[in-house]
């Protein structure tokens, strides 16, 4: 029986986010049992737009798709010559089925190309939605409305959407009329970067010692990092215990908050900063070092920093905000909390202090989530393509 064709399109690693490495770890995990080929958006928006403008291009990982994968790396946001010849490159694949990680406006003209490519090619097109809009480019002039509308001209011509939680998947229908039944929740599979020695069977919560708070990912405002600092400050300090925040990450937004509330803590040398993007080793290094993460969040739709966290097995303080109570509901590691509620966030620390010394199991795996994505392509071929209840079939671009 011959090998289902899957193209995969999704973020490269000189811009790299999170959509990088899942773009990467999905790919890897189709890979097992379908020819898969990959496009790579390289160059999102001109160097000096983007959030992480300075450490474009440096060396902070090692992954890639061309391991295993025919992969085209990439196209720019100058979309010539490079979408031409991503496209040709879609072409000589052939896939049967285009999967595209969405997540970013910057990729629009480029994919829409890839579908009409596709559609032309008897292709299935299926989108992962990460998100509908960033927040940052949601406050761009006419940003967000044409992101929404060409969105909009990307879904009606897909045949399955897939979305990570049940969250998602009632927000997106809502807000894009979407068929219900052609809506597939597949959680956010684990992110394999980082391990924390597994603790011995009697090893002892860290209560009695230092116990070390570790905050990952990039700093942006909805993030909530100042209301961690709050509850840090807020934590006792005369019951035997001394408590440590590390906080590793690069900002975005030119948000300062939260380290104006660094600066100004009583606790300030309990505080480490780390700034900046990190790479997969240094991002091992203070994951091993932490005894517990703390994510803040105020709004997500799913969080790269989670799976980290849920991959090490440590224990995690995450909000009950859009698809995370989802996604952590069934780690014995978590420990939620309210956003935007320091005290809360001060309770949910001290609860979580009591699961340290222990690792925690990844309730997701690859594999489950591979086999997931094959019952969505074997349906394709079963469902005609049309998107809303009562419109006319899609006929691709003309």
């Amino acid at each position: 029986m011959s090998r289902r064709r899957v193209c995969v399109v999704g973020s490269g690693t000189s811009y790299l986010s999170g959509i990088s490495y899942y773009t990467y770890f999905l790919s890897r995990a189709l890979a097992a049992d379908s020819d898969v080929s990959v496009i790579l958006m390289r160059k999102l928006v001109p160097k000096a737009l983007y959030p992480g403008g300075a450490r474009v291009g440096g060396a902070f990982t090692k992954v890639s798709t061309a391991e295993f994968a025919p992969t085209f790396d990439g196209v720019d946001w100058t979309l010539l010559p490079s979408l031409p010849r991503a496209v040709g490159f879609l072409r000589r694949r052939r896939p049967q089925v285009l999967l595209l990680q969405w997540w970013s406006v910057s990729s629009l003209p480029a994919y829409l190309r890839f579908v009409g490519a596709a559609r032309r090619i008897g292709a299935g097109v299926i989108v992962e939605l990460h998100e509908d809009v960033d927040t940052a480019e949601a406050r761009l002039p006419l940003v967000g409305r044409l992101a929404t509308r060409w969105l909009r001209l990307i879904l009606d011509r897909c045949d399955a959407y897939v979305v990570h939680s049940d969250w998602d998947r009632q927000r997106f229908h809502d807000r894009y009329q979407l068929d219900d039944a052609r809506i597939h929740v597949i959680p956010h599979g684990p992110f394999d970067l980082v391990d924390v020695p597994a603790a011995t069977p009697d090893s002892a919560p860290a209560a009695e010692g230092t116990i070390t708070i570790l905050f990952f990912g990039t700093i942006r405002p909805y993030k909530g990092l100042e209301d961690l600092v709050d509850a840090f400050d807020g934590l006792p300090r005369d019951a035997g215990a001394t408590w440590r925040l590390v906080v590793v990450g690069e900002t975005w937004e030119g948000w300062t908050l939260p380290f104006e509330k660094i600066a100004a803590s009583p606790h300030r040398s309990d505080i480490e900063v780390v700034n900046r993007y990190v790479s997969d080793e240094e991002a091992s290094t203070f994951f091993a070092a932490a005894d517990l993460v703390a994510l803040p969040y105020l709004r997500s739709s799913a969080s790269g920093p989670l799976h980290l966290t849920m991959t090490a097995g440590l224990p995690v303080v995450v909000t009950r905000v859009g698809g995370l109570e989802s996604a952590a509901g069934a780690y014995s590691g978590a420990v939620f909390v309210n956003p935007a509620e320091p005290d809360d966030l001060r309770r949910g620390i001290l609860e979580a202090s009591r699961l340290t010394g222990r690792r925690y199991e990844d309730p997701y795996s690859w594999d489950t989530i591979a086999e997931r994505y094959e019952a969505v392509f074997a349906g394709l071929a079963l469902q005609p393509r049309t998107r809303r209840r009562g419109i006319a079939e899609v006929r691709g671009d003309r």
